[in-house]
C-alpha cells in the first residue's frame, strides 16, 4: 500500500512538474539580462518609433467671415479669444525610417494647420501631410528622415483572442506611456460611422492622446494603430480598439499612389453568413458572406456573381462576415480586381471582379437642403445605377468647406433614414429634416456601406 502511495505520489509531482512547464512555455514573457521576466528589452527597441504629435488647427470661427470680424466681435461681446487656434495633441508611429514616414489616425490631425512630431529623444520635428483616409480614421506624415527609429510590421491576420499585447502612446498629455493587456476579440464593427472596420479590441489601457499610437505584440511588431476609446467618458474601461496592421499596409499604399483611398464599387448588397442560413443554404461552412442581390450591369453581375453566392475568400484571405467582404472591395482601387471564391451549389468558383468608379452625379442638380447646409438631393431616378433597389434620396452635390461636407456627407450617398424613421424621396426627406431638431442621425448608404452620419 505504502508502495502504491509512492508511486502515485511521483507520479502526480511529474504530472504537475510538466503542467506548471507547457503553462509557462505558452505565456511569452521575455527576461532581461539578469533573468527577471520584463518587457523592458522588447520597449527599449520599439519606443523610439512612437511619437507625439502635436497639432495646430482651425478654430471654427476662422471659417465664419463675420467672426473675423473685430467690430462683430465688440458688437455681440465675442472675446478676442474665440478667434485663437486649437491646440491638440496625439500619437504616432514611425513605419520607415529612410523616407520619414509615419502614421496616426485622422482624426488627430484633421483640420491641422501645423503638425509637430515629437521623438522620445525630445527633438521636435515639422511634419507634412501626404494623406489621410477618413473612412479607417488613417492619415500618413512625412517628417526629416534624421537619425529615426522605425517600427517593424508585424502579421495582424495571425493574432488570435487572448495574444499578449503593449499599446503606446501619449495619454492625456502626459508623455509616452506603455499599458499591457490582451487581444479581447478581433473583427469588431460599428464602431464609427464609416463602415470601412475590423478593430482588434483590447483590454490594454488607451485613454484620450493614445490616437495613433501603437499596438504591438511580444516580438515588438506592429499588429495595430489605436483608434478608439468606448467609454462613458471617453475614458478607459478596458475597451480599446486598433486598427489592424493588414488594413493599414493597404491604406497607405493607396495613399502613396494617389494621395488618397480611391474607392469604388461592385454592385452587390450582402449580408452575414448566420448558423441558421447556413443550414437553409445547406453548406457547411459558418463564416462568409451572402450575396442578396447583384445590381444589373455592375462588374460584380458582368464577372457572374449571382444572388444566393456564398463569398468565402477575397485576394487570398478568408472572408468571415460581410463588413469584411465590404472593407476587401472598400480597400481595392478603382480599376484593379478583386480575387473572390464563392460557394455555389456545393462547388467553390473563383471570380475575378473589377472594382468601378463610384456613381457620380454632378450632372444632376438637385434640391436645396437647408438642414444639410451645402448639400443638395434628388430622387432616384431611372438610369440611376441603384434605381429600383433601393429608395431615397440621393447626394447629387455637397460643396467643399461647408457643413455638410465636414459633416461627412459625399456625391452619391443614399440617404433612406433620419432619427430612425423611414425616407423613401426627396419630399419624405425633407419632411422629416424639418420636423427635426439637431443632433440628427442620418442613415445612408455608400457604394456597399450601411452607415450612420450624426449632423449638428
Amino acid at each position: 500500500m505504502n508502495r502504491m502511495l509512492k508511486i502515485l505520489t511521483l507520479c502526480l509531482s511529474l504530472f504537475a512538474a510538466l503542467a506548471g512547464t507547457a503553462a509557462n512555455a505558452a505565456i511569452p514573457v521575455p527576461v532581461d539580462a539578469k533573468g527577471v521576466p520584463s518587457l523592458a528589452p522588447m520597449l527599449a527597441k520599439v519606443t523610439p518609433a512612437v511619437v507625439n504629435i502635436s497639432v495646430t488647427s482651425r478654430d471654427p470661427a476662422e471659417s465664419n467671415p463675420m467672426l473675423r470680424d473685430p467690430f462683430f466681435r465688440r458688437f455681440f461681446d465675442i472675446p478676442d479669444e474665440a478667434a485663437k487656434p486649437q491646440q491638440s495633441a496625439g500619437s504616432g508611429v514611425i513605419i520607415d525610417a529612410a523616407r520619414g514616414l509615419v502614421i496616426t489616425n485622422n482624426h488627430v490631425i484633421k483640420d491641422a494647420q501645423t503638425i509637430v512630431v515629437t521623438l522620445k529623444d525630445r527633438r521636435e520635428l515639422k511634419a507634412t501631410l501626404i494623406g489621410t483616409d477618413p473612412g479607417t480614421d488613417i492619415a500618413l506624415l512625412r517628417v526629416p528622415a534624421q537619425g529615426l527609429a522605425a517600427l517593424p510590421l508585424g502579421d495582424s491576420d495571425v493574432i488570435r483572442v487572448g495574444d499578449f499585447v503593449v499599446a503606446i502612446g501619449n495619454p492625456f498629455g502626459l508623455g509616452q506611456t506603455v499599458t499591457s493587456g490582451i487581444v479581447s476579440a478581433l473583427g469588431r464593427t460599428g464602431i464609427g460611422a464609416e463602415g470601412y472596420e475590423d478593430f482588434i479590441q483590447t483590454d490594454a489601457s488607451i485613454n484620450p492622446g493614445n490616437s495613433g499610437g501603437a499596438l504591438v505584440n511580444m516580438q515588438g511588431e506592429l499588429i495595430g494603430i489605436n483608434t478608439a476609446i468606448l467609454g462613458p467618458s471617453g475614458g478607459n474601461v478596458g475597451i480599446g480598439f486598433a486598427v489592424p496592421v493588414a488594413m493599414v499596409k493597404l491604406v497607405i499604399a493607396q495613399i502613396q499612389r494617389f494621395g488618397e483611398v480611391r474607392r469604388g464599387r461592385i454592385g452587390t448588397t450582402s449580408q452575414d453568413l448566420t448558423p441558421d442560413a447556413a443550414r437553409k443554404l445547406g453548406v457547411n461552412v459558418n463564416e462568409g458572406a451572402i450575396v442578396v442581390a447583384v445590381e444589373s450591369g455592375s462588374t460584380a453581375q458582368k464577372a457572374g456573381l449571382r444572388a444566393r453566392d456564398i463569398v468565402v475568400s477575397a485576394n487570398g484571405r478568408p472572408v468571415r462576415n460581410s463588413s469584411d467582404f465590404r472593407n476587401r472591395v472598400g480597400l481595392t482601387p478603382v480599376g484593379e480586381e478583386v480575387e473572390v471564391h464563392v460557394l455555389r451549389g456545393g462547388q467553390t468558383v473563383p471570380l475575378r471582379i473589377r472594382i468601378a468608379e463610384p456613381f457620380a452625379t454632378t450632372s444632376i442638380p438637385g434640391e436645396v437642403v437647408p438642414q444639410l447646409a451645402g448639400a443638395r438631393v434628388a430622387d432616384i431616378e431611372r438610369g440611376m445605377p441603384m434605381f429600383g433597389d433601393v429608395e431615397g434620396a440621393i447626394v447629387t452635390a455637397v460643396q467643399a468647406g461647408s457643413a455638410a461636407a465636414r459633416s461627412g456627407l459625399q456625391p452619391g450617398d443614399i440617404l433612406y433614414g433620419v432619427n430612425r424613421r423611414r425616407v423613401r424621396n426627396v419630399k419624405e426627406l425633407l419632411a422629416l429634416l424639418r420636423a427635426s431638431e439637431k443632433p440628427m442621425q442620418i442613415a445612408l448608404l455608400r457604394g456597399e456601406n450601411q452607415m450612420t452620419l450624426v449632423i449638428r
